[in-house]
This record gives C-alpha cells, sequence and structure tokens, in this order.
C-alpha cells in the first residue's frame, strides 16, 4: 500500500470525525493507521517521508498510512493541536489514539507500529 493524502472530509470518513477529538474519538477503519502531519516545506517532513513509504510498504495489509498536509488542512491542524511537523498520530481499532513528534528513527518507529499493532501504547 501506499501513503494516502487526506483531507479533513477524507480524514472524517476513513479515520475519526476529528471535530469530537479527543473526548468522543470513535475510529472508524478496518485496521490501526497511522497519520502524518506535515508540510512540503518541512526539511524533518522529507526526511521522514520515504520512511514511512518503505514501511507502508512493508505493513501493508496491516495498518493504513495517511498523510495530512497542515498548511492545505487547517482545521486539522487546529483539531489536534499541531504546532511541531512532522507529527504522528497512532489510531489503533480499540482505545485512545496518541501523538508522537515525528523525529524519530526507523527502528524506533517500526517499534511503535508493532506496539500498535498489539494494542500496546507506553
Amino acid at each position: 500500500m501506499k501513503v494516502v493524502d487526506l483531507t479533513h472530509e477524507s480524514f472524517a470518513e476513513r479515520v475519526s470525525d476529528f471535530q469530537q477529538y479527543p473526548n468522543g474519538w470513535e475510529f472508524k477503519g478496518n485496521r490501526p493507521c497511522i497519520v502524518d502531519f506535515h508540510a512540503p516545506w518541512c526539511i524533518y517532513c522529507k526526511r521522514l517521508s520515504p520512511v514511512l513509504d518503505e514501511l507502508a510498504v512493508e505493513y501493508d495489509g496491516k495498518i493504513d498510512f495517511y498523510k495530512v498536509d497542515v498548511d492545505q488542512e487547517p482545521l486539522l491542524e487546529s483539531a489536534f493541536s499541531i504546532r511541531t511537523i512532522p507529527n504522528l498520530l497512532f489510531a489503533p481499532v480499540e482505545g485512545t489514539p496518541w501523538m508522537k513528534l515525528g523525529t524519530i528513527g526507523k527502528p524506533q518507529l517500526k517499534k511503535m507500529l508493532d506496539d500498535l499493532l498489539a494494542g500496546i501504547h507506553e
């Protein structure tokens, strides 16, 4: 699978009604997902992007990978209080999602994805 770009409309369809976050979170996906809040001008986002592309292939059919351009989607940026990018949203099928700054290495990110699949949140 490849990383899919989301708008606020497609986020509400595929992930959750972001306007209810965090109090009324209801996940709409069939499998866990990770959402990368990024901007095209962000150097750290550019470094993370190929890593997410690789992991999307490795975790194909297990985890859905999405991206949100915060410059194009201010409603999502505001709803999740994004102040620093990249910022990653980890959303399990059941339970509460969590955020993590995306300036992490591939081994740590893989561990977090494995934890997401296992339903573990540190």
